[in-house]
């Protein structure tokens, strides 16, 4: 739902939006414009750069270089949303960032620079962007789909129907990373392609065993192609097949199409194929990795055609924040709970109680609610759903184990799959679990060196205390309290527990929440009074 701060901010009827994709090989920009009666969004601008974040040292590490092309570029790209009047930027980092161990540095870095909040995003969140990106853009009939995304550093692998996304999967084999490996020669001989091939085949696999289990026999299966890669692909096939030039959005090829342009590529040195008009120096340098990885692709789900999507990644960012925002609900419904659907599934799984832990939704919401200004100044309500995600899945730890269950649930939240949640939301849903008992952040705690900024660690701070008191009300299976009254006076704040019956003493509630005084005392130097 659009709250009262978004109503405010939405007084036109059109929004400029931009959105950052920062890939391994390229970066991204687009410049939508929202119209908020059609509920839909129309693009009035892209630019790219090829800032190849793939480029690594020996010990994995992005180089100074690359990270200097893409600060360039996002200086730029933020240099021209603010002439143009664009107000909200997204912007995601995928494999690259998040496999470099100076990632996070490098996200700081930006931020400190360009003011750019870059959120790092998972491989199956990669793809569930990617399939919100196509499905913006076209029409999916009563059939299921195999998307496919080729980057720089992996390949996302989607099953998807107008619905919803079935599977979503992400191989770490990408045409960047194919040719820092393994295509320091070139032309490439025979041998060595059926090396590519087989290798390939082997980091494909998992997902094409995924997409295959889950495929409906009896309902027809197409298959989409997205990136740089596939577009470049449609050009270079236009070209051999003499076609006039066309709107690639839409375009379809056969496999034996695609067979042809590669073999022809696969002769030529890179000196040669960089002089083809159709592709860029940079793209030149990968196009045939990128083929490989599509050819393989469509032999082994038996695909002998495909149809390209310009729209991918960056497209689908948009159309997350509509979703986020409240602007689409209908025609995304499924998408637009996402998060929510997500965790549940993780709650059941880890055999949560959904009972108590709605309980506990329940006191931890009258608690936020009466601390505004108290222990919270969380305006756009952000921290309101990170509390929320939180409070279903705090006591999950305990599926491992009773004992120090609050580490084991950071543990499992951090690495589960929360798709809808950036790695810093992700970070921070797992340390308000982990600190909502027993001791508070210390700063040799992983949980807490894992938040990047200021800010994340002050949500956690405020949050945990919220579910601390929550927590500590849950003593019994059945709902015992009604409602909680909160009130502060000078530096006393009186917590009143109402019972949802009279014959309830609520002696341990009480006595629970008692212990909660020091954590109060020392985050909001406040003395706490329970009757």
């Amino acid at each position: 739902m659009i709250d009262n701060q978004d109503l405010r901010y939405f007084q036109e009827k059109q929004i400029l939006l931009a959105s950052i994709d920062i890939g391994t090989n390229s970066t991204h920009l687009l410049i939508a414009e929202i119209n908020l009666d059609l509920k839909s969004f129309s693009i009035k601008f892209t630019d790219k750069s090829t800032t190849r974040l793939g480029e690594r040292d020996d010990e994995g590490n992005l180089t100074e270089e690359s990270i200097q092309r893409a600060l360039v570029t996002l200086k730029r790209f933020k240099e021209y949303c603010k002439s143009n009047g664009v107000k909200q930027i997204v912007s995601a980092a995928t494999s690259a960032v998040r496999e470099a161990p100076n990632g996070q540095d490098f996200i700081r870095r930006v931020f400190d620079e360009t003011d750019i909040k870059i959120e790092l995003i998972s491989g199956s969140e990669e793809a569930r962007l990617i399939y919100l990106g196509v499905l913006s853009g076209m029409a999916f009939e009563d059939k299921s789909y195999v998307i496919i995304d080729i980057g720089g550093g992996s390949t996302e692998l989607i099953l998807a129907d107008k619905k919803d996304a079935i599977a979503l999967t992400s191989s770490r084999v990408g045409a960047v990373r194919l040719k820092n490996d393994f295509l320091n020669k070139d032309p490439i001989n025979s041998e060595r392609s059926k090396f590519l091939k087989t290798f390939i085949q082997g980091s494909l696999e998992p997902s094409v065993q995924k997409i295959k289990r889950r495929s409906k026999e009896d309902k027809p299966l197409n298959m989409i192609a997205t990136s740089g890669t596939a577009t470049s692909l449609g050009n270079l096939i236009i070209d051999d097949l003499g076609e006039s030039k066309q709107k690639i959005h839409g375009y379809k090829f056969k496999k034996e199409n695609l067979q042809n342009v590669l073999g022809k590529l696969l002769k030529m040195p890179v000196l040669e194929i960089k002089k083809i008009p159709s592709l860029s120096e940079r793209r030149a340098e990968i196009i045939i990795p990128g083929a490989l990885i599509l050819n393989t692709a469509m032999e082994m789900l038996n695909f002998n055609e495909l149809t390209i999507s310009e729209r991918a990644l960056r497209e689908g960012l948009v159309v997350d924040w509509m979703l986020r925002k409240g602007i689409i609900k209908n025609e995304f419904f499924i998408q637009s709970n996402i998060r929510k659907t997500t965790i549940v599934h993780q709650a059941s799984k880890f055999g949560v109680d959904k009972k108590r832990a709605e309980k506990v939704i329940d006191i931890a919401f009258q608690i936020y609610d009466q601390t505004k200004n108290i222990f919270h100044n969380d305006n756009d309500s952000k921290a309101k759903e990170l509390l929320w995600a939180a409070s279903n899945l705090y006591n999950c730890g305990k599926f491992v184990n009773i004992s120090s269950y609050h580490k084991h649930s950071w543990y499992l939240i951090k690495n589960c799959e929360l798709l809808g949640y950036s790695e810093a939301e992700t970070n921070i849903i797992a340390a308000i679990a982990r600190y909502h008992r027993k001791t508070l952040p210390k700063k040799r705690h992983e949980s807490w060196q894992n938040l990047i900024s200021k800010e994340n660690k002050k949500i956690v701070l405020e949050m945990s205390l919220i579910l601390r008191l929550a927590a500590s009300l849950d003593q019994r299976p059945e709902k015992v309290i009604s409602q909680v009254q909160i009130k502060l006076q000078e530096n006393l704040l009186t917590f009143e527990i109402m019972p949802s019956n009279r014959n309830h003493d609520l002696l341990l509630e009480k006595w629970n929440l008692g212990l909660c005084r020091n954590a109060i005392k020392e985050l909001k130097n406040l003395d706490l009074k329970v009757i």
